[in-house]
């Protein structure tokens, strides 16, 4: 890809800064791990990165401390264990506020109150507690004149249909015990659905039929639905519009939606489809993008998204598959995991995190071949030239040798010979030992130092291949 030019950089600034309908990006917050940062360390890291709004699954002490002063928006959450408790009397709500609430708020900024999370796949049956905890605690709030928003993320799953987007509905035995109840008090308190979704799962489960593009926001061909005439250039955007429908469908289409998590993982098990470093950059990246730069679902065009990424770090104490444990934007110590803007500025100066929102964005990306339909689902590994020539030696040494990437046909006077560069040969290198290892997650990383890419790569004349 060529340096953008000046005139690209200042159309691309002058597009941000016009844009009427700008979305919110938001981080999710856990602490799952024993080897976070301290909290006050943490503030100064959303600060330097432009993270202006939190949410965090508790009401720690240490951490609502910190954020004091620093203008930073926080979600709090008032875990699932102390709902019955909470729907059962308000003066539990009471203290509650008084003791999570008062002695931070407005020094520090409590935007909104999740109450529960995910409660409907909460193995301990506590759906029923839910809608009366959330009228509870904002009676309370309202006893101490706080403008606090009360809501509860749901998960996707809450649908029992959400394909094509048109038809979205929620399950049948949710609607009226307690779906149309919560709704009502959203749109009574003036208040947002919030809703947690993964393409990732989605595209997991079905790779078959679901694009890759279509799942990272990608450009695509898009999806029609057969019903509404849309075409949806992503999943992400279908999915959101699936809840649209299904509250549409219960007369509550004046009921706004937050999107309270969504991320990719860097990392997975083997049976993971789709984790990976390059992927979580690219839909992160792509996402924010869409946030900050356009509006809002294509059934609410005039509804600016809000959307949290999840999460703010990787957490080594999560349980579950590899991917819990690897959906952070950073390490524990504070580097990030891949690169992903978070403002409009940052957009603005890094063009080449626009074009796909990845750390691996190269600005002499090797020229890709037309596609054929011989090449339909097959990827490739080519090498990053933005980490050095040291590291892409280092890297190039260890595929040609404790790899057993086949270098052989790299090797002087050989068919891949030319073009004579590092970046050629290590991408012919690094693909080699990819595909030997049948495309696996993780495969195509080398420290940072190559990336996945869906267009077969040429360099010269060199053709690279598919598999052994």
């Amino acid at each position: 890809m060529a340096a953008p030019t000046i005139i690209t950089i200042t159309f691309l600034l002058l597009f941000i800064t016009s844009t009427s309908a700008t979305g919110t990006i938001g981080v999710n917050y856990g602490r799952i791990a024993d080897n976070l940062p301290d909290p006050t360390k943490v503030v100064q890291l959303l600060k330097s990165n432009s993270i202006n709004h939190i949410k965090i699954f508790d009401t720690d002490s240490t951490v609502l401390k910190a954020l004091s002063g620093s203008k930073i928006g926080v979600t709090v959450c008032l875990p699932n264990e102390q709902l019955k408790s909470a729907a059962a009397d308000q003066s539990y709500t009471d203290n509650w506020v008084q003791s999570n609430v008062l002695p931070y708020h407005p020094s520090t900024i409590i935007e909104a109150i999740a109450v529960g999370n995910e409660v409907f796949v909460d193995p301990n049956n506590i759906t029923n507690f839910l809608v009366p905890a959330m009228k509870n605690v904002y009676a309370s709030l309202a006893k101490n004149k706080l403008n606090i928003t009360v809501s509860s993320p749901i998960a996707l799953s809450a649908l029992g249909t959400s394909y094509p987007s048109s038809s979205g509905s929620f399950k049948p035995d949710l609607i009226e015990p307690v779906i149309k109840p919560m709704l009502s008090f959203l749109k009574q308190t003036g208040s947002y659905l919030m809703v947690n979704i993964y393409p990732f799962f989605a595209y997991g489960s079905n790779s078959d039929t679901i694009s890759l593009d279509y799942a990272l926001l990608r450009d695509n061909k898009g999806v029609p639905d057969p019903k509404s005439g849309i075409k949806y250039k992503s999943l992400f955007e279908a999915q959101v519009d699936a809840v649209y429908a299904a509250m549409d469908a219960l007369q509550f289409s004046d009921v706004k939606l937050v999107v309270s998590e969504t991320g990719w993982p860097s990392k997975g098990d083997s049976n993971e489809i789709g984790a990976g470093e390059d992927n979580a950059a690219q839909y992160n990246g792509n996402l924010v993008r869409r946030v900050l730069t356009g509006g809002g679902s294509p059934l609410r065009p005039n509804e600016p998204l809000t959307v949290y990424l999840f999460a703010l770090f990787n957490e080594n104490q999560k349980t579950g598959p590899t991917s819990e444990r690897n959906y952070g934007l950073f390490y524990p110590n504070e580097q990030k995991v891949y690169n992903v803007p978070f403002s409009v500025e940052e957009l603005a100066n890094s063009p080449s995190a626009v074009s796909n929102g990845s750390k691996t964005e190269v600005a002499t990306a090797p020229e890709p071949l037309p596609s054929s339909n011989g090449n339909v689902g097959h990827t490739w590994c080519v090498a990053n030239g933005n980490v050095g020539q040291k590291k892409l030696q280092d890297a190039l040494d260890y595929a040609c040798g404790e790899g057993g990437a086949d270098c052989r046909p790299i090797q002087s006077g050989d068919k891949c010979y030319n073009p004579n560069t590092l970046e050629a040969h290590a991408s012919y290198a690094f693909n080699s030992y990819y595909q030997k290892q049948a495309r696996a997650s993780g495969s195509c990383d080398f420290g940072g130092a190559a990336y996945v890419v869906t267009q077969p790569p040429r360099y010269g004349s060199c053709k690279f291949p598919t598999g052994y």
